[in-house]
């Protein structure tokens, strides 16, 4: 089939699938006599394998761990385990960074009068913020002191 087909059929987008190809990820496709790219039935179910992995958030190296794996009869199933469980940890750190900006922001939100007014503390407080992220807290100043904290002080 050809690229058109097999992205039909994998939710892969053609482009995506060249690149895919170009980065290793997937072997690259046989050719027909006329030069488009020829993908059989086990190629779409490696694209839809990719396509639900990435689904699931993991990076292409994980993905190629997992390919790996998958291709891999004498694999442990305590690896591929490992790789869901780490995952997941990711997800869970990424989730409470965000609910921590969300925080952050509803906070800043209470400050404002939202009138007509020029002088805004969200923008007051965002402009003060200099330092680098430190730790798990991503919006410090330079003394290490959280904006949720300035606020509330």
């Amino acid at each position: 089939m050809n690229i058109g087909e097999a992205s039909t059929q994998s939710g892969v987008t053609a482009k995506m699938i060249r690149y895919y190809e170009q980065i290793g990820l997937i072997p690259r496709a046989e050719r027909t006599p006329a030069g488009y790219r020829d993908y059989a039935d086990a190629d779409v179910h490696m694209l839809r394998f990719i396509a639900r992995a990435r689904d699931l958030g993991f990076s292409i190296a994980g993905i190629t761990e997992l390919l790996d794996l998958w291709r891999n009869k004498d694999r442990r199933s305590a690896d591929v385990k490992a790789l869901a469980q780490a995952r997941a940890e990711d997800l869970r750190q990424k989730i409470a960074h965000l609910q921590d900006m969300a925080g952050t922001l509803e906070e800043l939100a209470r400050t404002c009068a939202g009138n007509e007014r020029p002088d805004c503390p969200i923008l007051q407080e965002l402009a003060v913020q200099t330092a680098p992220a430190q730790g798990n807290r991503k919006y410090r100043n330079k003394d290490s002191t959280s904006i949720q904290e300035r606020i509330r002080s």
